[in-house]
């Protein structure tokens, strides 16, 4: 019977894991006896992880610049000896405006960290994850993967492009015993979302406390999802559980409708 306990040890990179989304799912991870590390761009935050977590590894790294990705995973080999799993966590919330107000370097960045910092990622664990035989690699989309996303456009390229990564990479490997798989949260509460909502709520020209309503309005549960509820899932799909999961875009975002 397959269960949720993790592989005893399990070894795993969790991308942008030092804050948020990434930092809920390498603590839970953590906790169920993963041994993980992390990379990020913020040096006070990684410091805050190693303190929290002695004896877990961890990077300064941009993963949308490709010779930081390479040194990440010098770190990988020396910390983990090895690797069992990648969460590509990393993404950066991209521009608001009109598409004739957003510039190119601003596109650029959007889509350099949340897509191509993933294949990059990927790119250097699939010889690593080659070497076990039940790898797994989780990737972060959002729903905006599933919806355009008005005035949000670099961002909702970015993430549709992470469910085509996942489903080709999921027929890629899966020959190989490597499953793929994407989540893709809606809302999840935190600052990074407060500051979309400050970002959209200007826009238009209403509080923040209206836009956050107008958000909640279209998602079925009537609420945003936790950094934990998103964690959850990534355990799920790592654990024994998840064997037979591959190729998958998974919701975690109490049913959004529409953006």
């Amino acid at each position: 019977m397959r269960n949720f306990t993790l592989k005893p040890g399990l070894r795993v990179l969790v991308t942008a894991g030092a804050s948020g989304i990434g930092r809920a799912i390498a603590d839970l991870l953590i906790e169920n006896g993963a041994r993980v590390h992390i990379c990020d761009v913020a040096p006070e935050r990684l410091d805050h992880f190693q303190k929290a977590h002695p004896g877990h590894g961890a990077s300064l790294c941009d993963v949308a610049k490709e010779d930081d990705v390479a040194s990440l995973f010098m770190d990988v080999g020396q910390t983990l000896g090895g690797l069992d799993a990648l969460v590509n966590n990393a993404g950066v919330p991209g521009p608001t405006g009109g598409v004739e107000h957003i510039t190119p370097a601003e596109w650029r960045r959007t889509i350099d960290v949340g897509l191509t910092g993933q294949f990059l990622c990927t790119h250097h664990a699939v010889p690593l994850l080659r070497q076990v035989k039940d790898g797994a690699i989780v990737n972060l989309s959002s729903s905006a993967g599933r919806f355009g996303y008005a005035f949000r456009t670099p961002y909702a390229a970015a993430k549709w492009g992470v469910v085509g990564l996942t489903q080709s990479l999921a027929k890629e490997l899966g020959p190989i015993g490597i499953r793929v798989n994407a989540i893709l949260p809606g809302a999840v509460s935190g600052p990074r979302m407060q500051g979309v909502i400050r970002a959209r709520a200007a826009q238009l020209g209403i509080s923040d406390e209206d836009m956050e309503r107008r958000m909640v309005e279209h998602i079925s549960l009537r609420r945003m999802a936790t950094p934990e509820d998103v964690a959850a899932m990534a355990l799920f799909l790592l654990s024994p559980a998840g064997f037979n999961i591959s190729g998958q875009s998974l919701g975690i975002d109490g049913n959004v409708e529409s953006i």
